[in-house]
């Protein structure tokens, strides 16, 4: 895979979560910087912490897609611009220090907006990853910021009657089932 396809297979494994696509692009010592306020099975080396974050981002946003704008590289990284796009119908669960910090309701509004992301290769592979993503955009198509009196009003009444907790639980174990996907894939007899 030359380094445009490898860009376009990380992107394409999060729209769709294909384990196989996931240990063809992405090395075993993969890093996600951006995992750190995802479910803890995204912060998982390698592919398996791909797949999670793909899952992750799956439950909230329902027709998830990154089409590319542009890339641009070199031996050893690659700089992709795109956008990321996608129907808010899930709650979309931010996590610190592997707990929940912030459940937002599914609002059924669509999200549209830039993102620019780094890729580390070694081998043909990817092996890390970080982001400067327009998320003040993204709340703000969410109706998060600045914050409308409904959705407000939603995310206090789930996390005061224990909904988000449950919803990152949930989250949380659709992240782990999807990273697992790699190892069941890899042991077809089991």
């Amino acid at each position: 895979m030359d380094t445009t396809e490898l860009a376009h297979g990380l992107f394409q494994i999060l729209e769709t979560g294909d384990p196989v696509l996931a240990a063809d692009v992405v090395g075993e010592d993969f890093h996600n910087r951006e995992a750190a306020v995802s479910p803890p099975a995204c912060a998982i080396p390698g592919p398996a912490g791909v797949l999670a974050s793909g899952a992750w981002m799956r439950s909230a946003f329902s027709d998830l897609r990154f089409p590319i704008l542009g890339v641009a590289r070199n031996d050893h990284q690659i700089w992709v611009r795109l956008r990321m796009q996608g129907r808010h119908t899930g709650p979309f669960v931010r996590f610190k220090d592997e707990a929940l910090d912030q459940a937002i309701p599914p609002t059924g509004r669509t999200i549209d907006f830039e993102q620019i992301h780094v890729l580390d290769l070694c081998d043909g592979k990817v092996i890390r990853h970080e982001a400067v993503r327009d998320d003040i955009t993204m709340l703000g198509q969410l109706g998060v910021f600045p914050p409308a009196p409904a959705t407000a009003l939603r995310m206090l009444t789930w996390r005061m009657t224990g909904r988000a907790a449950r919803a990152a639980a949930q989250v949380a174990t659709q992240a782990a089932d999807a990273a697992a996907l790699l190892r069941d894939t890899a042991q077809p007899n089991r």
